[in-house]
């Protein structure tokens, strides 16, 4: 089945697309990536998705419709001249997620973006997950299990760095920390979208005060599941409000999701897979590694980048052949899940 992906993430850097082949062969899946873009938003659309989360209910029930829109629009735009998929699978965009009181809500409406492309469409993945008690995320390792089977570890460094990994056959997984996200807001005071290779964080040195401020945030106590109403609370001001330079702020973050996600890559003699942005960021991966047993391989650029939209093909995938697509040993949920919404 010829699958295509649509993902947008907490860092807002734009639309991912992944036009991507998948198949299933004596209880084996492949995928293979056809095409992929990722297709910037405008300041209109950055602007808008920043502030979903202060609009009426009225207001934000149109972005719903008019994100949809916007979807189909870049996907006609992005298939033009390419192979037509059997099906889209759409993530959506994040508005909120608060699965501890039974929330969760991506928008970009099923129905406008399925009338636009004339193609059948998925999404709406994780509400089934948080109904059923779970944090209807991380849903990757889904596809870590069944695609990426050979590596020990994979580990996604994108707005929130989240990961999975095999535990005597029942695949686990939790977001570990911020990450993008952080330091992208933290480079926009100077007119910068994020920190190219882990430049201006590398000319910095660690501040042992905001360290320990940082390293005691009560998420790494008891949390699973990371939304940005968690960051905004204590998080984010505890960084941004520090008077510190850019470069000494950048470098004690860095420094700190590195602890924190070096750490939970501790199994000797084990293979991590890392994608997202944040593999590219040079200063970030050569500090993963000095807190990391686990062998560090970074893949092609294509894999970095479109990861998780070949994922949320794949989840689409599985959704319209009825079979499991989120996993409860990952979300916490009382079973496991065949979710999505076709339209």
């Amino acid at each position: 089945m010829m699958v295509l992906g649509l993902m947008s993430g907490t860092s807002l850097d734009g639309l991912d697309f992944a036009l991507v082949e998948l198949s299933q062969l004596n209880g084996k899946y492949t995928s293979s990536l056809i095409h992929s873009k990722t297709i910037p938003y405008t300041n209109h659309w950055e602007g808008r998705l920043k502030a979903a989360r202060l609009l009426s209910g009225l207001k934000l029930a149109q972005l719903h419709i008019d994100y949809g829109r916007l979807l189909g629009d870049l996907t006609n735009q992005f298939l033009k001249g390419k192979p037509q998929p059997n099906l889209i699978s759409s993530h959506g965009h994040t508005v909120f997620h608060k699965p501890s009181i039974g929330l969760t809500l991506q928008i970009g409406s099923l129905e406008v973006l399925a009338e636009v492309t004339g193609i059948k469409t998925v999404g709406d993945f994780r509400k089934m997950d948080v109904a059923k008690g779970g944090q209807g995320a991380p849903l990757v390792p889904i596809g870590d299990k069944l695609l990426y089977s050979e590596y020990d570890y994979c580990l996604n460094l994108g707005g929130i760095s989240n990961y999975s990994y095999s535990d005597k056959g029942i695949r686990k997984a939790k977001d570990l920390s911020p990450c993008n996200i952080v330091s992208n807001l933290l480079v926009n005071s100077v007119n910068l979208s994020f920190d190219e290779g882990g430049r201006l964080g590398s000319k910095g040195k660690v501040d042992q005060i905001l360290l320990g401020e940082l390293d005691s945030w009560d998420y790494y106590k008891k949390g699973r599941s990371l939304g940005m109403e968690d960051l905004e609370k204590d998080f984010l001001p505890t960084i941004l409000n520090n008077s510190l330079s850019l470069e000494d702020k950048l470098c004690t973050y860095y420094e700190h999701i590195s602890k924190v996600i070096g750490n939970n890559l501790s199994q000797n003699d084990s293979k991590t897979l890392i994608t997202g942005g944040g593999a590219k960021n040079n200063f970030l991966i050569k500090k993963i590694q000095e807190y990391s047993t686990s062998r560090i391989i970074i893949p092609h650029e294509k894999e970095i980048d479109f990861k998780e939209a070949i994922i949320f093909a794949f989840m689409g995938f599985l959704k319209i052949k009825g079979e499991i697509n989120i996993l409860k040993s990952v979300t916490g949920a009382k079973s496991d899940s065949i979710s999505g919404v076709v339209i």
